[in-house]
């Protein structure tokens, strides 16, 4: 598969827009690019029940955050607070910089 590079990347602040935790924000902790999924904080946690080892003697139930797909997240602006598409453009330098669709700005 190819690893194509996404709209959000770690640290972003998202709007999740489909699934079960639909309306919900929080900040990207991981991105698989080779998936197309991001994992959010305390966002779409699942139930993981894991054996006693030597680090977890005790074992039992934890709750783990689970990825959700790329496509079911819009970036949120830092400066507005507002979901935005994002695209990328070279600057003066001729690096490449993403860029808020709705002000323009560089995010």
């Amino acid at each position: 598969m190819n690893k194509k590079k996404l709209h959000v990347k770690t640290g972003d602040t998202v709007k999740v827009i489909a699934g079960d935790e639909r309306g919900k924000t929080g900040r990207i902790t991981a991105v698989d690019r080779e998936k197309q999924r991001v994992t959010i904080e305390g966002l779409n946690l699942v139930t993981k029940h894991t054996k006693p080892s030597a680090q977890n003697p005790q074992g039992g139930i934890q709750k783990v955050e689970a990825p959700i797909h790329a496509s079911n997240v819009a970036l949120v602006d830092p400066k507005s607070g507002e979901t935005t598409k994002t695209a990328r453009r070279k600057n003066s330098e001729g690096k490449s910089e993403r860029y808020s669709k709705k002000t323009g700005e560089v995010i």
